[in-house]
């Protein structure tokens, strides 16, 4: 039958019982599948880890530049994995190395929430920052962008605004005669 129709005899679900097939064109059968498995892939989120390394003794503004890209890293969706190196007598104090960690967890505090705890592995003290799954953030428009949307509105409302600035009451100062 599937031969008179030109198509194949396609096994379509071999674990049921009993199999089912069907009659049908296996290229256009393969075609669809493969589409369906791109779509799959394309909805899938790539959460990559970024990583930052910080140092004991770090300066409050290079500290300030490095939590600005971790929240960065943060909105845009990615895992931020926090390094703090230490060297030499700094080992004595890894005391220092949590609060410097504290004051991080603090400044990320709505965009990331901490996903490992901070722990000490031989030189380096390290911590894991998921992003929180929040809403994304609406950045503000350009004035580009704000020309674009406004040719959107409708040509009613362009009308309407129109015809109320038209029908304003003069204002005094328009009304009387300049002085001659």
């Amino acid at each position: 039958m599937a031969r008179q129709l030109d198509l194949d005899l396609v096994e379509v679900a071999p674990l049921a019982n009993p199999p089912v097939c069907r009659i049908m064109d296996y290229g256009k059968f393969r075609y669809e599948e493969s589409q369906k498995a791109k779509e799959s892939r394309k909805k899938t989120i790539h959460v990559s880890i970024k990583e930052v390394k910080l140092r004991p003794k770090i300066g409050k503004g290079d500290l300030d530049t490095k939590v600005r890209h971790m929240q960065e890293f943060l909105s845009e969706g990615h895992k931020v994995k926090v390094t703090l190196q230490f060297r030499g007598r700094e080992m004595a104090h890894p005391e220092l190395g949590s609060r410097l960690l504290d004051t991080v967890i603090a400044q990320v505090d709505g965009l990331g929430k901490v996903e490992t705890q901070a722990r000490l592995e031989g030189r380096n003290m390290t911590m894991v920052l998921a992003p929180e799954k929040k809403a994304p953030v609406k950045k503000e428009r350009t004035p580009s962008e704000a020309k674009s949307s406004d040719a959107d509105v409708p040509a009613t409302e362009v009308l309407a605004a129109e015809t109320l600035v038209a029908e304003a009451p003069d204002t005094p100062a328009e009304q009387s005669d300049p002085p001659s």
